[in-house]
């Protein structure tokens, strides 16, 4: 049985005993392990049914200690972590023969971050090793946000999440790579690719590859619930074909009543994009749970964080 609990100091006794914990971060809730450590790994791609071509993200307490990781840091990478660390930034660099294979799907790169949270902060200071830690979700599924979300996929599976409060920003890590030492953008996030292109101008955009992908949250689907989804641009008349469903609805910032359906959504009335962001998980996890026909969420604006939340609800879609 999982225990739930903020006791710092267990955590680094499971993770030293080469097992897995669910931890925070500010984006969503990972499911740590030490890199170093084939057992964690392996039990971390287990619990989680991920395929072994998917790499995953390491987690770091300084800039300092990613540098220890990487055979090169390019100077707009450094630029990005200056400007983002820590925080909802991963940048994918020319790893160090130390960064086993395992982490990386076999590739030459590693992806590193820096979580803005101060919990696993504390967390990683007081361990030798950097954690991998994808996010503490089934592969494929909606992605944790609170403890209990973790605590309800895995109740039988790891035996801690350290417990954090719930994520502020609520979808995942905007991850950086560089190819021919320029910028590519792999996968959209909680960092807005304008913040990026603020910080160091032009970035390519290449976030969708279902083989071998170079980061995490690449595959055409992901993120998804249970309950069938659908993502279009008129709600209203979307649901007029299906009046005899139950059906849940996701909606920016229109609170307009919609009589035919079964629960609506709004996920930030005063039209704020990133509390649209930090609801949009923990929404998907509760309508998942109602027993509902379908979710139509509405295409969110298509600039900023709306980005993020339409390539989110894109892949839940597929």
């Amino acid at each position: 049985m999982t225990i739930v609990s903020k006791d710092i100091n267990k955590a680094v006794t499971i993770l030293n005993n080469e097992d897995v914990v669910a931890i925070p971060t500010e984006t969503v809730y990972g499911l740590a392990g030490n890199i170093y450590s084939e057992k964690a790994i392996h039990k971390i791609f287990e619990i989680k049914q991920r395929p072994l071509f998917n790499p995953l993200i390491v987690h770091v307490h300084s800039l300092e200690k990613a540098e220890e990781l990487v055979s090169d840091f390019p100077e707009k990478a450094r630029q990005l972590a200056r400007a983002f660390w820590p925080g909802s930034l991963t940048l994918v660099l020319k790893k160090s023969p130390s960064i086993p294979d395992l982490i990386t799907a076999g590739k030459d790169t590693v992806a590193i971050r820096m979580p803005n949270h101060p919990v696993t902060l504390q967390l990683l200071q007081e361990l030798s090793f950097p954690l991998a830690a994808p996010s503490a979700n089934p592969f494929g599924c909606i992605s944790p946000t609170k403890a209990s979300h973790v605590e309800r996929y895995f109740k039988n599976s790891i035996s801690m999440v350290l417990e954090g409060g719930t994520c502020k920003n609520g979808i995942e890590s905007t991850i950086i790579g560089f190819e021919d030492n320029e910028p590519v953008l792999y996968r959209l996030g909680s960092i807005s690719l304008e913040d990026i292109i603020d910080v160091i101008g032009t970035v390519k955009i290449k976030n969708k590859k279902d083989i071998a992908p170079d980061a995490p949250g690449m595959l055409e689907r992901h993120y998804a619930p249970k309950t069938k989804t659908y993502l279009v641009e008129d709600v209203e008349l979307f649901i007029q074909e299906y009046k005899n469903k139950k059906i849940g609805v996701i909606r920016f910032s229109e609170p307009k009543p919609l009589p035919s359906v079964e629960i609506l959504e709004v996920l930030s009335k005063s039209g704020d994009l990133k509390e649209a962001a930090s609801k949009l998980y923990s929404t998907l996890h509760n309508l998942d749970t109602l027993h509902l026909d379908m979710i139509v969420a509405e295409v969110f604006p298509d600039y900023g964080l709306g980005k993020s939340i339409n390539d989110r609800l894109s892949r839940a879609t597929k």
